[in-house]
């Protein structure tokens, strides 16, 4: 079992930057994968982007050139630089690690931390 915490949201206006950061209470370093999601209020959990194994990353359409993901694994921790925000951009921010094996999944979800962007 590996608990995630979430932290460095919050409200910023539109065109600045957030860094979130992700804390595993165990070791990532199996982790399939890491990434972070968001939900925005009346809509479905999207992903945003995600880190494969220690160095492929993928990003959703709508924040590439804008954030970037990466991962520590010496501290266990995920990291999400959000430059460029949008209002578009505000929703609460899950951090997700999948060390799923054949025949076991192991998915898990950290509470979430709010990003706000006003205009």
């Amino acid at each position: 079992q590996v608990q995630l915490v979430e932290s460095g949201g919050g409200l910023v206006q539109a065109g600045g930057g957030l860094r979130l950061s992700c804390a595993a209470s165990g070791s990532i370093s199996s982790a399939n994968a890491m990434g972070w999601y968001r939900q925005a209020p009346g809509k479905q959990r999207e992903l945003v982007a995600i880190v494969i194994n220690d160095d492929y990353t993928n990003y959703a359409d709508f924040v590439k050139g804008r954030f970037t993901i990466s991962r520590d694994n010496a501290k266990n921790m995920v990291y999400l630089q959000m430059r460029g925000l949008k209002p578009e951009d505000t929703a609460v921010y899950y951090c997700n690690a999948d060390f799923s094996r054949v025949g076991r999944p192991a998915v898990y979800w950290g509470q979430g931390t709010q990003v706000t962007v006003s205009s």
